[in-house]
């Protein structure tokens, strides 16, 4: 058995953020199920002004990002569902919040690989192997792979969301489906997007075109199932015909498509976020739609909780540890999780008090500015205080 003071469980960009975070405060880590980037992975990630801090504290940003990322420097929610109460098209600049830009639109691609080399310049032992069970003890915890078993006093599960950490830990989970799929690629178009990300609120879900470099952008496309499968299976003129309509030619004309990938839509809230020696990160403890591009803003804030709390402390596993992890999650990710939902919901649902409520929620937004600066800075959210020192 070898031991470790923290194993982190999955190699995504959360968990390879999580490792990064805490080996640069000295620890002995262990980081098993080491991801296997794509280069024609078509997702990216729109990171807000925190966690852009986070990865410059991990000394990734800007580095080898610079030139090969787009800033998001204003963000607009359009009502593209023909209710019969249309709500007003909204429009965010971070100017009102005193920030330049809001935050970056990253490749997958780039950042995952960069996030790796980081964690090997800390130390971090990266098995590339998955987690098949764990049990936990009063002074650590025993993490079995194919290649043995590694013990720690604390793993962090972001192994997703089907989890064997968590599963492990005894953390029961709410689940749920959608019915949506998700579409991620990318597309040119003529005009310019002057750093403009726009979301699309239809019938079928959100359709969001997020700024890349030049005149291009990428997409995270929600449909219905059947009609997502007819959109995969199109060639490629015909999906740009599609996605110039979805955009009533706000983008100019459409062409060049990359890599698409489908995903179906669920969604997964923990019932706690630590227990046994374990805690949840990223789509471990909580999973939702991509709307106001919260995913992995989140995920990083539960690394920064947890790299904050563990920090000097001799058992990182403790249960007081465990317990204020728990809080600090709690507060964060369920309201945001709950108002995603219901916005997902409400597009969903023909239901006209809905529609009528969220037409006036709209309303309040676009016309207040105290109200439409105080949900900007919720939406950028706020990282623990020892990030980025």
């Amino acid at each position: 058995m070898r031991d470790f003071e923290i194993i982190v469980a999955g190699g995504g960009p959360a968990g390879l953020a999580a490792a990064c975070l805490v080996a640069q405060e000295g620890r002995r880590v262990a980081l098993v199920g080491g991801a296997r980037p794509k280069r024609d992975d078509p997702r990216t990630v729109a990171l807000m002004q925190p966690s852009i801090k986070l990865l410059g504290g991990l000394g990734v940003w800007p580095g080898k990002l610079e030139g090969q990322v787009a800033p998001l420097k204003r963000l607009r929610i359009v009502d593209d569902t023909g209710a019969v109460f249309g709500a007003p098209t909204i429009t965010f600049d971070p100017t009102e919040i005193g920030e330049e830009v809001f935050g970056w639109n990253i490749p997958l691609a780039l950042l995952i690989p960069l996030l790796q080399a980081r964690a090997i310049e800390l130390g971090v032992e990266i098995i590339a192997v998955d987690v098949t069970a764990a049990r936990s003890s009063d002074g650590s915890i025993d993490v079995v792979t194919p290649e043995g078993t590694l013990a720690a006093q604390l793993a962090l599960a972001a192994d997703g969301r089907q989890s064997v950490l968590r599963e492990a830990a005894g953390i029961r989970c709410n689940t749920w489906d959608y019915e949506q799929t998700a579409i991620a690629t990318s597309f040119d178009h003529s005009g310019g997007h002057d750093g403009l990300s726009t979301e699309y609120h239809r019938g079928a879900g959100p359709f969001t075109t997020v700024p890349l470099m030049g005149k291009r952008s990428s997409l995270v496309w929600l449909e219905a199932p059947a009609r997502a499968a007819e959109l995969m299976a199109m060639d490629e003129q015909s999906l740009a015909v599609e996605i110039q309509i979805a955009t009533h030619g706000d983008l100019g004309r459409v062409s060049g498509i990359g890599p698409r990938q489908a995903f179906p839509m669920h969604g997964l809230t923990a019932q706690q976020f630590a227990a046994n020696r374990t805690l949840l990160i990223g789509e471990a403890g909580h999973v939702a739609p991509p709307i106001g591009a919260q995913g992995l803003n989140m995920a990083l804030r539960d690394g920064a909780d947890a790299a904050a709390l563990i920090a000097g402390a001799a058992d990182a596993g403790a249960v007081d540890i465990l317990l204020d992890y728990d809080q600090l999650r709690r507060r964060d990710v369920w309201p945001r999780q709950q108002m995603i939902d219901l916005m997902n919901r409400s597009l969903l649902s023909n239901f006209l008090p809905l529609e009528m409520a969220r037409t006036v929620g709209f309303e309040l937004i676009a016309g207040i500015s105290p109200l439409r600066r105080y949900i900007m800075r919720q939406g950028l959210g706020s990282l623990s205080a020892s990030v980025g020192h």
